[in-house]
């Protein structure tokens, strides 16, 4: 059975990232999917989704000519998605940057904060499927407190702001798992929401449906 398509979503394609799932993901969520490389095409969009997999300082880089689209329409208030490395670059900096040498790579400071590596014995990557414990209300996390969402990651946020954090996972630590700007239309999730069955679709499905009302 096919939904009704309510809303139109642009998936940037900046060369990192799993787009054919996320795509498939948002497709079942009930939107339609635009996945381009073209900056311009990002206006037409009621939502926009930044996917991610690898290093942020690559990512940053690739994602350079998005840099002034993506200010902007936060600055609107379109929602805009960051999943995984997507979320990671959604804050100030990371520590990768430094850990490969490169020193401090801006991202792009639209959920202030930075991304630390996991180093408190924690074995990296944190791989597989953990609890979300939601934190404050959200579109996003409606119907999601207590699931389980799937995880590949060795660095996570942490936010300036602790209002900043939607909803943590437990991994030796607690760490933010879902984060948001103040105005909540920028935010991410650290794990795969389209690797994470039920719930992820259920988180795709409430973005789809925050684009739709935008």
């Amino acid at each position: 059975m096919s939904m009704q398509v309510t809303a139109d979503v642009v998936v940037v394609d900046y060369g990192l990232g799993n787009l054919r799932s996320v795509t498939r993901g948002l497709e079942r969520a009930g939107a339609g999917v635009e996945v381009s490389a073209d900056p311009a095409v990002l206006d037409r969009a009621d939502g926009v989704v930044l996917p991610g997999v690898g290093a942020f300082s690559e990512g940053m880089e690739n994602a350079g000519p998005f840099r002034d689209v993506l200010l902007d329409l936060a600055a609107e208030g379109t929602p805009l998605f960051g999943i995984c490395l997507g979320m990671q670059m959604l804050l100030t900096t990371s520590e990768e940057a430094t850990h490969a040498g490169q020193g401090d790579v801006e991202g792009l400071d639209l959920v202030p904060g930075r991304n630390v590596r996991f180093a408190e014995g924690q074995k990296v990557p944190h791989m597989g499927w953990n609890e979300l414990d939601v934190k404050r209300d959200h579109p996003l996390v409606e119907g999601v407190d207590g699931q389980h969402a799937y995880f590949v990651h060795s660095y996570y946020a942490v936010p300036d702001d602790e209002s900043a954090t939607v909803a943590t996972t437990d991994y030796g630590r607690e760490f933010a798992s879902i984060v948001a700007n103040d105005r909540g239309n920028v935010f991410g999730t650290q794990f795969h929401p389209e690797k994470s069955g039920e719930t992820g679709l259920r988180i795709l499905r409430n973005f789809v449906e925050m684009c739709a009302e935008k």
